[in-house]
């Protein structure tokens, strides 16, 4: 029975985190556009910090924690390649996170220095990830 509210409380998680992950770049794109100093780039950056902090951080914490505990649960896990794989998606993945923070800083600071496609690409960046992890746990390649 735990288990099964591990993983609810998991996949919650990570809904929350990937749905940040696939915003904030999306709002660099428009923020980069924004004048710094302007109105639109200050709502910008509330909107960013809003993001990161509310949503994502706690989020990502929460995926972590409840993965965490699911392997706690199931160590057998550890034997199984798919596993590995996912989880240095899943470090890859929190890495991006990182590096959209410290983006988030860059446009706080009014010093962001990328131009609308890099954040383009970037926001292509999570969901390939999510491809990846999706397969690695429902199908187990390996």
């Amino acid at each position: 029975m735990a288990y099964e509210w591990v993983k609810a409380l998991h996949v919650i998680s990570i809904i929350a985190w990937m749905a940040g992950l696939l915003y904030l770049p999306r709002l660099f794109v428009y923020h980069t556009a924004a004048t710094p100093g302007s109105e639109a780039s200050e709502t910008f950056k509330v909107m960013e910090r809003r993001l990161l902090r509310a949503i994502m951080n706690p989020a990502m914490i929460a995926s972590w924690v409840f993965g965490i505990w699911m392997l706690i649960l199931i160590p057998e896990w550890f034997k199984q390649g798919w596993l590995h794989a996912k989880l240095s998606f899943v470090v890859v993945l929190t890495v991006s996170h990182m590096l959209m923070a410290r983006w988030r800083r860059a446009f706080e600071e009014d010093r962001n220095t990328h131009p609308q496609r890099f954040f383009r690409i970037w926001n292509e960046v999570p969901t390939l990830l999510m491809i990846g992890i999706v397969i690695f746990v429902i199908v187990k390649p390996f």
